[in-house]
């Protein structure tokens, strides 16, 4: 019953919590396949993960239709039986600040869209020159590929196979990526990176090839280019991170012939 138009602490059991069980199943499920269909999950979770997605998406959405089902059920026999007392309503999650800070998390969700790894996360991550071995490979490993159709992750894996820069000299090359700078770097180079997901956006790693350019423009970091050029050899001291002393190697470096800036991919990484 109420009392001056407030809640009773009945009321707030029996109706507001269950409400608010209802309403954050109906919102899990609706953000997730919100994501699924707008292609935003593509940003968070592997492909092959994305089945378990959907499925879940349609299970918390079936949940929450039943529970406000139920609430409604339980709302009209309640107007009948006015003045008899009623069973609490049991619920799934505790009367408490679980069921809030699930339901402010998704709310949250709604409002900070998923976004494209930045180039301040690749070097807060470390970047890469190989995949390493204890990693989930990626890709199938693809030999025969003529050096012009191997995409930068193709790169890598062909480096990682057999690392003697020499043996790439003068190789074509066209790959796409993301600027990358480092401040080891002179002005006339920069990283191109692309970030590889084995599960989801927590576990991603970025992997890059340095590129040499004697073009005057400067490009900021994050900007996806599309570049044409070959494979050199130089020594630059691009090894190791702020907590580590570089040491200059010897290592591939793609020789700049054409650059072309290109759009964010609307699925940037590679798998």
């Amino acid at each position: 019953m109420r009392v001056l138009g407030k809640f009773t602490r009945y009321d707030w059991h029996a109706v507001v919590v269950p409400s608010l069980d209802a309403i954050t199943f109906l919102a899990w499920g609706i953000l997730l396949l919100q994501y699924w269909i707008t292609g935003k999950i593509e940003l968070l979770i592997h492909p092959n993960l994305v089945g378990f997605v959907v499925v879940t998406g349609i299970i918390l959405l079936t949940v929450g239709l039943s529970k406000a089902w139920q609430l409604y059920q339980q709302q009209k026999k309640r107007s009948r039986r006015k003045g008899e007392s009623v069973v609490q309503h049991i619920t799934l999650f505790p009367p408490g600040w679980s069921t809030i800070f699930l339901l402010a998390t998704v709310l949250l969700a709604f409002l900070i869209p998923p976004t494209v790894l930045s180039s301040e996360t690749a070097l807060q991550r470390g970047v890469r020159e190989n995949l390493p071995l204890t990693q989930t490979q990626p890709e199938p490993f693809r030999v025969n590929l003529d050096p012009e159709q191997r995409s930068l992750i193709d790169w890598i894996k062909t480096i990682n196979a057999y690392p003697e820069p020499n043996a790439y000299n003068g190789d074509p090359v066209q790959v796409k990526g993301f600027v990358l700078k480092m401040k080891q770097l002179s002005d006339d180079y920069f990283l191109l990176a692309k970030f590889i997901i084995t599960c989801c956006a927590i576990d991603a790693y970025p992997i890059a090839i340095p590129v040499e350019t004697q073009q005057q423009k400067d490009y900021p970091a994050d900007t996806w280019l599309e570049i044409e050029g070959e494979m050199k050899t130089e020594t630059l001291p691009i090894q190791g991170t702020e907590y580590q002393p570089d040491h200059p190697k010897r290592q591939v470096v793609i020789e700049a012939q054409q650059i072309t800036e290109i759009p964010t991919p609307s699925n940037p990484y590679g798998y």
